[in-house]
Order: structure tokens, then C-alpha cells, then sequence
């Protein structure tokens, strides 16, 4: 029942991808996970580390597969990867979300970075195995400014949605598409972000998930920021910082893309996981907090962030949510916590 999704999270202990190579090592986050037709699960995420292929690359989109959900194995390779020959998409691809089509192949949307004059937008590849991925052209969604953490909904009829944030409103916002490809804003704002201490810097990344029955009520699964305390010097985060670049060249010289966004994220923000509801999809109103870290200084995997979930419904009814998590060290991971109804 969906509405399981708004009472008690068990955490489950662990992590479910940490870095363990020279691709991931520095830094995962922003995982979508898929059920596979066989059976079990693929989960992907973004990593990023010194086996990087190309020095300004800020992440990658990588896999792992499970036969329960669990246990996950890291697969060899990149699945989607920036092009550093384009400005708008030269820099980082993250929080993929992914999607059976009609003909049996699947749809990956994504965010995109370019350089820091370049908003950031949603993009999409496709694949008849989920491993080689063919990156299509062109931009599936671009706002005022950044957008970004897609989730994608298939909806009757052969539509879909795609919720993701807006930075330019600090709001959820959603579009629909009726092949896949070409989509449009819908009017408004389905959240405002901002509105309470907890989420005053804003949300990353709300999937929706539909009723299962007539009186079950939609259900919106966010993560939002909380800033840091008045007076904080925040250092810049090298994807917003023009001087930033990780191949050294520069003003500031050689950086590391990863240490330098994790401090960025430890300066003092605080992210959480929390869920809305709405009667139709569009209107929604918050229905409290689901997950949070027992924050800096604490022993939790995500005691300081919990954020960009991607959920599955489990074969008993209830849900499996796995997140980006990072603990009071700065240590980036992919954690999970399942439903209890």
C-alpha cells in the first residue's frame, strides 16, 4: 500500500555501495535502482575517483547488481559518462532514474553539469541490456536555471512524468511527455522548497509514487537541505566556483573534485528525507519527516546526509528506499532502509 510509505523506515545496517575502486573511490551518491526481468536488481549511481578517465570529470554514472537487493557487486565499466567536447554536458552525469519502454528496452534520464556558465538539465540514454547505454540527443528538460534529480513516473496511457527541482523557484516541479522525449512543464509548482527550517536550503530530488487502490493517496518522497547556521564560511562547491578546476589549470592549481565538494557539504548543512501526499498528483501537502542522520559528530552512515532516494515496491508490499548518505567523516555511501508496513 502506498501509504505504507508514510509511516516508521527501518535502517538497514550497512552500506549498500561504497567506494572500493579507482572510479568510485572519492565519492557515490544519487542512486536509481531497477528490478531486472530475470530477476533481481541493478542499481545505479554516480561515483567519481582518481581512475577517472578525464581530468574535469566531477562523476560518472556507474552500476551494481543483486540478487537480493542487498548485497550488491560493482560492475566493471562506465554505464554514462560526461562529453568533454560539449560545454553543457562536460562535466558530471548523476541521479539516473530508469524506465522500461514498450519495445523491451529501457530509458535512463539523468542530470547533467556542464561547465559553471551552463545550467544544469536532464538528459536521457537508452539500452536493450542496461549496461551499454546510447546517450540521445539533445535535452529533455532545461529551466530559468539549474534542474536537475530526476524521477521518472509512467503514468496510463502510455505518458509519463518527471519530477525534479528547480533551482531558479527552490520548488519540485514536474513535466509530462507522451513518447518519451519530448516533454512539457506542467504549470506551478507541485513543492515549495524553503519553507521550514529543515529544508531552508532547498529540495534535490522528489519521486512520486501513484496509488495502488482507489483511497490510497499519491505519495511524494523528497530530500531537502537544511543551511548552514548564520555566520558559517561556507567554502564554494567547485561545480558553482569559476575558478575551480580539477585539472589543475586553474587559477587556485590542482584540486580534488571530491574533497573539495566534500567540504562544501560539511560545512554545516544537514540533509533528510521526507514525504508529502496528494489526491491527484499535482497539489501536494507535507506529511512529515521520514529519515535523518543522528548528525555531525554522530556514528550513523548518514548521521550528517540522507538524500536523492529511489525506491522499489518488494514483492510483500513494502518498499525498499535506497539513498545517498554520508556519515560524520565526510564519507559519501549508498544506504537503504526498507518500510515496516
Amino acid at each position: 500500500m502506498a501509504s505504507g510509505l508514510l509511516g516508521r523506515w527501518r535502517k538497514e545496517p550497512g552500506p549498500r555501495i561504497a567506494g572500493s575502486r579507482p572510479l568510485d573511490s572519492a565519492k557515490v551518491q544519487a542512486p536509481g535502482v531497477v528490478r531486472l526481468p530475470t530477476g533481481g536488481y541493478r542499481l545505479f549511481y554516480t561515483g567519481v575517483g582518481p581512475g577517472k578517465p578525464y581530468p574535469k570529470w566531477q562523476g560518472y554514472i556507474l552500476s551494481a547488481i543483486s540478487s537480493d537487493g542487498v548485497v550488491f557487486t560493482v560492475e566493471p565499466g562506465i554505464r554514462v559518462e560526461p562529453d568533454p567536447t560539449v560545454p553543457w554536458r562536460s562535466r558530471r552525469a548523476l541521479a539516473p532514474t530508469v524506465t522500461r519502454l514498450s519495445d523491451g528496452r529501457w530509458r535512463m534520464y539523468y542530470e547533467l553539469r556542464g561547465t559553471v556558465d551552463q545550467p544544469t538539465v536532464i538528459a536521457s540514454a537508452v539500452s536493450s541490456d542496461l549496461l551499454a547505454w546510447e546517450v540521445e540527443d539533445g535535452i529533455r528538460l532545461a529551466g530559468a536555471s539549474d534542474v536537475g534529480g530526476p524521477r521518472y513516473l509512467a503514468l496510463p496511457g502510455g505518458r509519463g512524468r518527471i519530477t525534479c527541482f528547480s533551482r531558479a523557484d527552490r520548488a519540485v516541479v514536474s513535466a509530462v511527455t507522451d513518447d518519451g522525449l519530448t516533454f512539457e512543464w506542467e504549470p506551478g509548482i507541485r513543492l515549495q522548497g524553503g519553507l521550514t527550517e529543515l529544508e531552508s536550503s532547498g529540495v534535490t530530488a522528489a519521486e512520486v509514487i501513484a496509488p495502488n487502490g482507489a483511497h490510497e493517496p499519491w505519495v511524494m518522497i523528497y530530500s531537502a537541505w537544511q543551511d548552514v547556521p548564520a555566520g558559517t564560511v561556507v567554502p564554494p562547491h567547485p561545480s558553482s566556483d569559476p575558478s575551480f578546476e580539477a585539472d589543475g589549470s586553474g587559477p587556485e592549481g590542482a584540486r580534488d573534485f571530491a574533497a573539495a565538494s566534500i567540504a562544501a557539504d560539511m560545512a554545516g548543512y544537514r540533509s533528510r528525507i521526507f514525504a508529502a501526499t496528494s489526491t491527484d498528483g499535482l497539489h501536494w501537502e507535507r506529511a512529515g519527516l521520514l529519515i535523518e542522520g543522528d548528525g555531525p559528530g554522530g556514528t550513523d552512515i548518514d548521521a550528517v546526509h540522507a538524500e536523492d532516494m529511489s525506491l522499489i515496491r518488494l514483492e510483500d508490499g513494502r518498499y525498499r528506499m535506497y539513498y545517498a548518505a554520508m556519515d560524520a567523516d565526510g564519507c559519501w555511501t549508498v544506504a537503504s532502509a526498507i518500510s515496516e508496513s
